[in-house]
This record gives structure tokens, C-alpha cells and sequence, in this order.
């Protein structure tokens, strides 16, 4: 069984890997290949909600695939930013990184700093699937007051779990995977899936 994922991102695609592969010894012959392997550019994602942004990127990668596709949107809400970066994470990321995030919250004097990752997965089973499952988690906690740690990727090294008081930098990836918004939408996302293995498994009528 092959799926596409919608990202040219290896780190979130080895997250993946490991969310499938612990989920159950059914995967151990499942392959999820990103769609830049494959040729795929990035489609555009003008929406401003995550699950009109992940359902754009999943038919994208489905139709110039053929493939069932798996798509992630997911990023960071501030809340004393007024929920930014929000559904631009990536973009505000690579134009300014995790200090960036951290000097916007110290020229506002910012003294409440919560913050929570949300990561919409959506799967469609072709690119003009009329029933999309679409799954939902959050993972709550604050900005961390400096970069700290060296795992993961993205906005990991300043976003702090206040519960076990690590960034997710910090943690191994099990931690991250039992915590994360990520881990917590698959498992959403395996729980609706798992009673249409079979049809996942045969090819589009």
C-alpha cells in the first residue's frame, strides 16, 4: 500500500513513518512517499483556516499522483499575537525563524505567552473523493523564553510543554509522539480509517 504525503518535508514525513509503523504491524509493508520525490510542487494555500488549506494540498497531490494522498496542515497560534502565525507558520518560519518569533513577542512586551500547534490531516482516496477524512489535535503550551533543544524540526525548539517542562526539541521522539498535535490527529485519523482498511487496500473502482 502506497500513499502520497503532500510536503517535501523528510522530518514530518519520518514522523509519519514511526506514528504508522507504532500504530499497528499492519503498516509494515506501507510506503508514504512525499510528493517532492515524486515531482510534486507545492500548490498554493490561500485559505485562512487549516482544514480548507490541507484539503487543497491532499487533492493536489492525489491528482498529479494518482495516488491516495495524505496531507498535514499544521502550525503554531500565539495567542498574544492574535493567533499568528496561525495558517502562514511555514512561511513566517522561513522568513524568520524561531528568534524571530521570539523578539515579536518581547517588542510587545508580551507577558503571557501560551501558544498552541494545530495539525489538520486530511486523506482523500483520490483527488475528487466526495468524503474526506479530515482529523483534528491540538497540543497546548507556551513560547519558550529561548531556543532549547536539537529534535524535531520547525517551531520544536520554542515551544515549551509546560506539563513535563520541556520544549519539544527536548523530547525523545515517543515523548513528542504521545504529546503532540500531530500524534493526537492520527490517532483520530487511524481510529476513522480503521474500519475501511479493506477498501483502502483495493484500488479506485
Amino acid at each position: 500500500m502506497r500513499w502520497v504525503l503532500a510536503s517535501g518535508n523528510a522530518g514530518k514525513a519520518q514522523e509519519f513513518m514511526r506514528l504508522f509503523r507504532g500504530f499497528s504491524t499492519d503498516w509494515s509493508s506501507f510506503d508514504l512517499v512525499l510528493q517532492s520525490s515524486l515531482g510534486v510542487e507545492p500548490t498554493d494555500e490561500p485559505f485562512e483556516t487549516f482544514v480548507e488549506n490541507g484539503l487543497r494540498k491532499a487533492r493536489h497531490a492525489a491528482q498529479l499522483t494518482g495516488l491516495p494522498a495524505l496531507a498535514d496542515d499544521s502550525g503554531l497560534v500565539v495567542h498574544a499575537l492574535g493567533g499568528a502565525p496561525g495558517v502562514q507558520s511555514a512561511r513566517y518560519l522561513k522568513d524568520r525563524g524561531c528568534q524571530g518569533l521570539l523578539d515579536d513577542l518581547l517588542s510587545r512586551r508580551a507577558t503571557v505567552r501560551d501558544a498552541h500547534f494545530v495539525c489538520c490531516l486530511v486523506f482523500v482516496r483520490h483527488a475528487h473523493d466526495p468524503d474526506p477524512v479530515i482529523a483534528m489535535g491540538r497540543w497546548h503550551g507556551q513560547v519558550s523564553d529561548a531556543i532549547k533543544g536539537e529534535q524535531g524540526f520547525g517551531y520544536d525548539p520554542v515551544f515549551l510543554d509546560t506539563e513535563l517542562g520541556l520544549t519539544a526539541a527536548q523530547m525523545t521522539p515517543d515523548q513528542k509522539d504521545a504529546r503532540s498535535h500531530r500524534g493526537k490527529a492520527f490517532a483520530e485519523l487511524m481510529n476513522q480509517l480503521r474500519a475501511e482498511k479493506a477498501f483502502l487496500l483495493r484500488p479506485e473502482a
